[in-house]
């Protein structure tokens, strides 16, 4: 089984959830809503993986999300 490692990024200018991996070339993604951004995910990996190599295999995605906020007090 290959693993592949999805980051979640927070962007706070945009606001909105950007998904991209070192380990899928291509995948960049985003979305104003963290769930809608895993479903999307979840659904483009397994695509973009087959437009680079023809071969079925399993595949385990990890999902890493960060969000940084400033705040005044």
């Amino acid at each position: 089984m290959i693993e592949y490692v999805i980051n979640f990024t927070w962007d706070n200018e945009t606001n909105v959830w950007i998904a991209t991996s070192n380990d899928i070339p291509g995948l960049v993604l985003e979305s104003g809503s963290f769930d809608a951004l895993l479903e999307r995910t979840r659904y483009a990996v397994p695509e973009i993986l087959a437009l680079n190599d023809s071969e079925t295999k399993p595949i385990s995605l990890t999902f890493i999300s960060e969000r940084h906020e400033r705040m005044v007090i």
